[in-house]
């Protein structure tokens, strides 16, 4: 391992641009951009600790908004840089200035190559840094977006080593934002579970909260995490293999369940729309599997083989790679998809050779799995060919239209991804809807009652369900694996429920049929709910009314309003007249929208199962857990 110290760093360019555009190094400016400079700091620390250097965390939220982050990792070098400057500075002022640009300093490392500590600092109010090392601790401060307010100097001894990075995000950058304790864990979580033997200690001042995470079978406790509460098939299978410096790490399990779910990594930071090595993964177990019903005669008829998506049904895994600096090649400054070629041919090796094997010396797992496999090709198969009788007009002349015409309400726009498909709960709220709308660019569906509960259903009890064929008609774009966000009729899908608890239980299932069937409508944000105001006010004698879409703000608006004035809780869409509908919930000078977001996939993979699958004991400890039961009055007024 070659040193580490000031001439080390390397310089690349300056830092104006970051905070014109933040969202071109963060993603944005919401509460996800926000929590994206605390992962680009704990990157850091990560990278140290995955490279032999330290094994513990400490993240520390603050009551005044500001957060630190602590490691004992070597500590940033503290000696002058070749640029005349002190080399903490460079680090923390210049854009791509890192360790991570000199060869042999890190072995494998994530965050954004350099950027990442200069970023937060240009789009913080304050920074500070303490540094543990070579006996001594050494202290920088910055202000004002990266502007040094005292410069490197040495505060006191020391035997201990690491950084410890304290900074007080710019809130005029970061509007309506603030750090989450929850969100904070579970991504503290997921690295816990990717670094086998790390601690990582999370602290919330103002509410008291602390958590701590630490697992010796990293990514097998991780799938055990992801399936807790679901049936197994059997116990977690870990494999791992290297080739060419990159190093391969699968966990995976099958349950009982319909559906997959797979979650990658890369050098610790999570490859959130897969990649070279998803591929690879996918490419190589659908082989094994093929290859061993093909040798033991497992499959009849003329197409003995398995589509991937049969294999893979009730699946999950981890997958998680290791790959040296200068093969690593991503998609996208944030991250978000692994572009290395090698990666996919190295993953496929490995997984085709593991699983093989594995399906060799397990023959009575091997053949529950393949019999899984078998139902979901039947099942498969048959959803394929009434599509094909519904595409090819078999059924009835034009039966996708007939289906359609019973509910939909179309928009006549041809620029698809600016029409809107609104999910009305109800016919009566549906026909005030279809009323007012805009014809142009808003389509109406409604629904009647609650649709089918897809985490307990299968793709072809979804193909017989009417409601759930009626949506994917309309929204066009395929169903499962077919699926494809481009082919969307609507740039934004909109679920408009009561406010109540049928209201929102059908929120959820829809959600649930989303998330399973059509997951990219949810990644690419494309998926939202309608928030309807709960009460109206009239503020005159001219009956002028305004509305009010919360208890707190109807409270809040009281104090400020004089005499006795009228106050209507509106118990449901339908109690609202057709105008008043479409100024309120409908018109996108006014309406409020609730994006639909995936921040963590195995949480949201844990959450799903617990409220909505078989199981009642884990959905009523849940509940009982984390639901406010007096909240239930607000549903009842």
């Amino acid at each position: 391992m070659a040193k580490y110290d000031a001439s080390s760093i390397k310089i690349l360019e300056g830092l104006e641009a970051v905070r014109k555009r933040p969202g071109m190094y963060i993603g944005s400016t919401d509460k996800r951009g926000l929590h994206h400079l605390i992962w680009e700091i704990v990157d850091n620390s990560i990278d140290e600790i995955i490279n032999g250097y330290g094994n513990y965390i400490k993240i520390v939220l603050h009551k005044d908004g500001s957060i630190t982050i602590a490691d004992n990792g070597r500590g940033v070098p503290i000696g002058m840089h070749e640029s005349g400057k002190s080399t903490p500075e460079v680090i923390y002022t210049i854009l791509h200035a890192g360790g991570k640009f000199e060869e042999g300093n890190y072995k494998v490392s994530g965050g954004l190559h350099g950027v990442g500590a200069s970023v937060v600092n240009a789009l913080s109010k304050k920074m500070d840094v303490l540094i543990y090392r070579d006996g001594v601790i050494s202290n920088i401060r910055f202000c004002d977006g990266g502007r040094v307010e005292s410069p490197l100097k040495t505060v006191g001894k020391t035997n201990k080593t690491g950084t410890v990075v304290t900074f007080m995000p710019d809130y005029e950058l970061f509007k309506n934002a603030s750090f989450s304790f929850t969100t904070i864990c579970e991504r503290m979580q997921e690295s816990a579970f990717l670094i086998p033997n790390v601690t990582i200690e999370v602290f919330d001042e103002e509410d008291k909260r602390e958590a701590k995470y630490h697992y010796e079978d990293g990514l097998t406790n991780f799938v055990e995490y992801m399936n807790e509460g679901k049936n197994t098939l059997h116990k977690v299978l870990n494999f791992t293999g290297s080739k060419n410096n990159i190093e391969v790490n699968v966990a995976l399990q099958w349950t009982d369940t319909y559906n997959e779910n797979i979650i990658s990594f890369v050098n610790n930071v999570k490859t959130i729309d897969g990649g070279s090595h998803e591929v690879g993964f996918k490419t190589g177990i659908t082989k094994a599997f093929n290859d061993y019903v093909k040798n033991n005669n497992l499959l009849k008829g003329k197409d003995s083989t398995f589509d991937g998506t049969d294999v893979r049904e009730g699946l999950s895994v981890i997958i998680s790679l290791r790959i040296p600096e200068n093969l690593l090649q991503f998609e996208g400054q944030t991250k978000g998809k692994l572009g290395t070629p090698e990666a996919r041919s190295i993953t496929e090796s490995i997984t085709y050779e593991k699983i093989k094997f594995f399906l060799e010396e397990n023959k009575e797992i091997a053949l529950n799995i393949v019999d899984k496999a078998t139902k979901s090709k039947i099942a498969r198969e048959a959803a394929r060919k009434a599509r094909e009788q519904v595409r090819n007009g078999q059924n009835s002349k034009s039966n996708k239209e007939r289906v359609l015409s019973e509910k939909l309400a179309k928009a006549t726009s041809k620029d698809y991804m600016k029409n809107e498909l609104f999910l009305v709960e109800g016919d009566s709220a549906g026909g005030s809807a279809k009323k007012y709308r805009d014809r142009e660019h808003q389509a109406i569906m409604p629904l009647r009652g609650k649709v089918l509960n897809t985490e307990k259903a299968s793709l072809s009890d979804i193909q017989n369900n009417a409601e759930l064929r009626q949506i994917e008609y309309a929204i066009g774009a395929g169903l499962g694996e077919t699926f494809d966000y481009r082919d969307s009729n609507y740039g934004k899908v909109i679920i408009m429920t009561d406010a109540d608890v049928d209201g929102s239980h059908i929120q959820i299932l829809l959600i649930t049929f989303f998330y399973r069937y059509m997951r990219p409508l949810i990644e690419e944000g494309m998926l939202y709910i309608a928030t309807p105001p709960l009460y109206s006010i009239e503020i005159n004698s001219k009956g002028e009314k305004e509305y009010i879409a919360t208890d707190e703000e109807l409270e809040e608006r009281k104090k400020t309003l004089k005499g006795d004035p009228k106050i209507q809780r509106f118990k449901g869409l339908g109690e609202m007249n057709a105008d008043e509908l479409y100024e309120t919930t409908m018109d996108p000078r006014n309406r409020r929208l609730i994006r639909v977001n995936v921040t963590d996939a195995a949480l949201a993979e844990k959450r799903i199962h617990v409220l909505m699958g078989d199981e009642v004991a884990p959905r009523k400890e849940w509940i009982n857990e984390n639901v406010d039961f007096s909240l239930e009055d607000n549903f009842k007024k």
